[in-house]
């Protein structure tokens, strides 16, 4: 493999994992929205990957995906979006699930990260021989 497409590999990676923790973050500052512009509670995205192939392999944001789980209900009569019986439909976010896929998008970003510097090292030590 060629330098240059392994760098392109890790960016791709990098580019990836940066778009799953925007959408994380996203989940997490929704997790109390109970109403959208559909009228409905956030609900939450999910990003979805593909491997690329070809002359650039790597991996891709192919998009976004809604949970399909239920939202969560709450008993609040006092909440303007509560129903007849006093329950608010919260949306369908877990802040642990959330900040567990935090986690696991921070160490794939760092090994890219560590990919590029160790691809960067090797590049240069032929440089020197």
């Amino acid at each position: 493999m060629s330098t240059f497409k392994g760098l392109h590999i890790a960016a791709s990676g990098l580019t990836a994992q940066r778009f799953r923790m925007d959408i994380i973050a996203s989940n997490l500052a929704n997790v109390h929205t109970t109403r959208t512009a559909n009228n409905e509670p956030f609900r939450r995205q999910l990003v979805i990957f593909q491997a690329r192939q070809g002359a650039v392999p790597g991996v891709e944001v192919v998009g976004l995906q809604q949970d399909p789980s239920p939202f969560q209900r709450v008993y609040d009569p006092g909440n303007p979006d509560a129903d007849g019986e006093g329950y608010v439909r919260l949306p369908n976010i877990n802040s642990i699930l959330e900040m567990t896929d935090m986690v696991s998008a921070t160490r794939s970003y760092e090994a890219n990260i560590t990919a590029i510097q160790a691809i960067k090292g090797m590049a240069t030590k032929a440089l020197e021989i």
